[in-house]
């Protein structure tokens, strides 16, 4: 309770040393950035302090901590030049009821799901473990850049800054690892609660902006929609995909009949093709899912089968679940920044009407010259939240940068005088800008990272299936279709319609002849040609040819979703540029169906729908060998951004639409909802045991200290001992998705090798040089009767600690190979002294020439 309690005053106080900043960076919007501000404190309090640290100018430890929280305090100083007290004291005064819902939205949500995690707290099973080890050897690390947990000598080599900033906190409040792993993903949740929540907040507040009766100049009106805006936190966080109500009706035995031998056949659910669901459900019938992690399967609903007819798993998660599993994932980390990313993107979008100075001053008369108006200080924010995405979800900078530069762009076109030509141009130097300058400052990032990516693959035969991908958006496209039917209603022309569905018909066929080519031509690379074949299971080129064109059509329910909604939204865009060519002002298009803030929510919808529509012809190429990741990280960030629209349509489809058409839409949006709340109702109920846990606890290794209290003990010790490469087993198969690196893990200190699987994902092309024979020489370690070959190996990796107990003797059991006799522990006996033991746990210290 103190770790929550805590927690929640430093992010609070974060949050309003940044405001100031928000306030006055972000003067267009109704809240000035004031639900994003605990957020964007925290990114730059992070950023601040590893910097210095990464640069040798700030230690790993409080004093460091402080330091950057000066600094912050500085530049809100800074912020508050000129406005203190009186234009901030009068603007806090006539948002009072805004303020209280978001403070009220971030306790409860915080508080919320800090319940729902003491209730099921363990750090076990898929990632877990991994985000344990980061956080406490970040923790445990005297220097940045942080040592790797489970690779002795490196340092991490991953997007880590998420880590970085739970670590930070934990420290700074005293938290153990254990509780901060929880606390991290309690945070989270509330942040990008709040985050949407401010977004959807001043979409529908500029939209809605009154007349002024002097003046005739829009105002706002900041006590309106203080509660219509949290349909945001609803359909980012609550609402899920309808696999859960499908999940529903199969257990309850509908549309399932008996055939003449008895069997459960059903035509509906074969068709529906979603794995579990196409299978019998078990009898008799229940109101419940009762298989074993029911809940997974949400997570799981695209199927991919290759050529042969193999099953290919696809990740699909959405927001909910994600908080469900618990993994303190990247994407997941990354979620708050992504939205303080898309509301520094709207803050700019309707402030590029100002007439602010060409940024940089150089000579525009040159055709292709930069001609940005862009504040300075603006720029930089943006530069380091954007670039700072990098290094907390690599894939997600290039995509929030491409958003925030289309916003500047069309916000110029709609808001200015500008042209086509001049904001394509303005686009492009604005992405490069931000691009070099969000690399540059985190360099020290870059310089040790290495990755598995290894360019772009055409994926020819994987189409989504319309059913797949309704099941898995419906919740969000359906008021979302609502909306930009609501907004085409007042269009008289049909050209512009016209005109996009060609233009996006020419874009799907363009992709689709693009992924062939690159396909067809891999074929005939020697040394790419069978592994590329093999990944489809394609015997020969002509039968992947055959099935890249069959399989289009024979599954176009998914693309043809995707080539309506292009149609409307590029529809809606070409028309509403076209309304501003011809000089109508915001509060006429608003009126009529469409202005600035409903072109925004249009552009996010796009935004989505090409998030979408990449992996249906090109994928990243990894180990993995196919979309899995691809779909993975890119239908996550289309959920997001959907969400944000879906919640802005639907309020403003409640407060617009009269008589029937009110009736029929709020009827049907509430059983959308209900469907969509089915999963967490139930899953909650599962993952949680009915919320009757063992222990109520936000400590993610009690589990451990339960079951095996000897070991605990040991590693207890090991966290306060010196610094130092620590000697655990390994297994054959690699340790990855099992107890494997236990110790190293709650510990914090550097394991010579921990999951070797994770290794190979994280450092790509380098892992096979940087693992080398660990694994073969921890054997060696613990199995050799020779002394001196076992010294030889703790000096060649410098091992400080040699942990032996239930996992190294289970592990290292004789064998034909290289433990003939099993583990052989006299040796370390003989010549070391046991530093701790605690019933079957013993750690032997070693102090060698690298040990001092």
């Amino acid at each position: 309770m103190v770790d929550f309690l805590i927690w929640y005053l430093l992010t609070t106080l974060l949050g309003w040393l940044a405001f100031p900043l928000a306030y006055r960076l972000l003067p267009a919007l109704s809240d000035r950035g004031y639900a994003i501000s605990r957020a964007l404190g925290l990114l730059l309090w992070g950023y601040i302090f590893w910097l210095m640290a990464s640069l040798g100018i700030l230690p790993n430890q409080l004093t460091g901590l402080l330091f950057a929280a000066l600094v912050l305090g500085g530049l809100c100083l800074w912020a508050l030049n000129g406005i203190w007290p009186g234009e901030l004291l009068t603007w806090l005064r006539s948002r009072g009821a805004m303020i209280l819902t978001v403070e009220v939205l971030f306790l409860l949500a915080y508080a919320l799901w800090a319940g729902v995690r003491s209730a099921n707290p363990e750090a076990v099973g898929t990632e877990k473990p991994m985000e344990l080890a980061f956080i406490n050897a970040i923790l445990s690390s005297p220097t940045f850049p942080p040592h790797d947990p489970w690779l002795s000598g490196y340092g991490i080599s991953y997007y880590y800054f998420g880590y970085i900033l739970v670590a930070m906190l934990a420290k700074l409040a005293g938290t153990t690892g254990g509780v901060a792993f929880n606390l991290g993903g309690v945070l989270v949740f509330a942040l990008s609660a709040c985050g949407i929540y401010g977004l959807v907040f001043n979409l529908l507040n500029s939209s809605h902006k009154s007349a002024s009766p002097d003046t005739g100049a829009a105002k706002d009106t900041p006590t309106r929609f203080t509660l219509a805006s949290l349909f945001g936190p609803l359909f980012l966080l609550l609402v899920s995909n309808l696999e859960g109500f499908l999940h529903v009706l199969h257990t309850r035995g509908l549309f399932w009949r008996q055939d003449a031998n008895g069997a459960l056949t059903s035509t509906f659910w074969s068709w529906l093709g979603i794995l579990d669901l196409n299978q019998p459900p078990a009898q008799p019938f229940s109101w419940g899912p009762t298989r074993f992690w029911w809940w997974w399967r949400a997570s799981r609903v695209v199927q991919d089968y290759d050529l042969a007819g193999g099953w290919r798993e696809i990740i699909d998660e959405f927001p909910f679940f994600s908080f469900l599993l618990a993994d303190l994932h990247p994407h997941v980390l990354a979620m708050p920044f992504a939205l303080l990313a898309i509301t520094l993107a709207l803050g700019l979008f309707l402030d590029t009407g100002k007439d602010r100075p060409v940024w940089p001053a150089i000579d525009t008369r040159r055709l292709f010259a930069p001609t940005l108006r862009i504040q300075p200080s603006l720029f930089l924010l943006a530069a380091i939240a954007l670039g700072g995405l990098s290094f907390l979800n690599t894939w997600d900078f290039p995509l929030y940068l491409t958003l925030f530069t289309a916003a500047y762009s069309l916000g110029r076109i709609l808001h200015t005088k500008d042209t086509l030509f001049t904001a394509v141009k303005d686009f492009a130097w604005l992405g490069f800008a931000l691009g070099v300058c969000g690399g540059l400052l985190y360099m020290p990032f870059y310089l040790g990272f290495s990755s598995q990516a290894g360019g772009m693959l055409p994926n020819l035969i994987y189409p989504t299936r319309g059913a797949h991908l309704w099941v898995m958006f419906a919740p969000l496209l359906l008021p979302i279709l609502a909306y930009l039917f609501y907004l085409a209603r007042s269009f008289g022309r049909r050209a512009a319609f016209w005109g996009a569905f060609k233009l996006s018909l020419g874009l799907l066929v363009f992709l689709w002849l693009l992924a062939i080519v690159m396909g067809m031509a891999i074929t005939f690379i020697p040394q790419y040609a069978d592994l590329y074949l093999g990944s489809v299971a394609a015997p020969d080129r002509v039968e992947l040819l055959t099935g890249a064109i069959t399989r289009r059509f024979i599954s176009p329910g998914g693309w043809l979703t995707l080539l309506g909604l292009l149609t409307l939204t590029i529809g809606l865009l070409w028309e509403g540029l076209l309304r501003r060519e011809a000089g109508s002002d915001d509060h006429t298009t608003a009126r009529s169906g469409i202005g600035s803030t409903g072109i925004f929510t249009v552009l996010l919808v796009v935004f989505g729908i090409l998030l979408v529509l990449v992996p249906e012809f090109f994928y990243l190429r990894d180990l993995f060998g196919w979309r899995m990741n691809t779909i993975f990280k890119f239908y996550f960030q289309a959920w997001l951004v959907w969400s944000i629209a879906a919640a802005f349509g639907s309020v403003t489809l409640l407060t617009s639409l009269r008589g029937g058409w009110k009736a029929a839409f709020s009827t049907g949006l509430t059983l959308l909802i209900a469907a969509g709340l089915v999963y967490p109702l139930l899953s909650l109920w599962n993952k949680t045991n009915g919320f009757q846990p063992v222990e109520w606890t936000l400590d993610s290794t009690a589990y451990f200290a339960r079951n095996l209290p000897d070991e605990m003990s040991a590693i207890r010790w090991l966290q306060e001992a010196p610094q130092g490469v620590l000697a655990e087993a390994v297994p054959q198969a690699g340790g990855s998705y099992t107890e494997s690196a236990r110790v190293s893990t709650l510990s914090g200190k550097p394991s010579v090798l921990g999951w070797v699987g994770h290794e190979n994902q994280w450092r790509g092309d380098t892992a096979s040089t940087a693992i080398g024979t660990r694994q073969d020489d921890l054997a060696r370690l613990y199995c050799s009767r020779d002394w001196d070959e076992a010294q030889t190996i703790l000096d060649q990796y410098n091992i400080r600690y040699v942990f032996i107990s239930g996992l190294e003797r289970t592990t290292y059991k004789p064998d034909e190979g290289i433990c003939p006799l099993g583990l052989v522990e006299e040796k370390f006996l003989r010549n070391l002294v046991p530093a701790f033991k605690a019933g079957p746990a013993t750690i032997y210290t070693y102090y060698g020439t690298g040990n001092d």
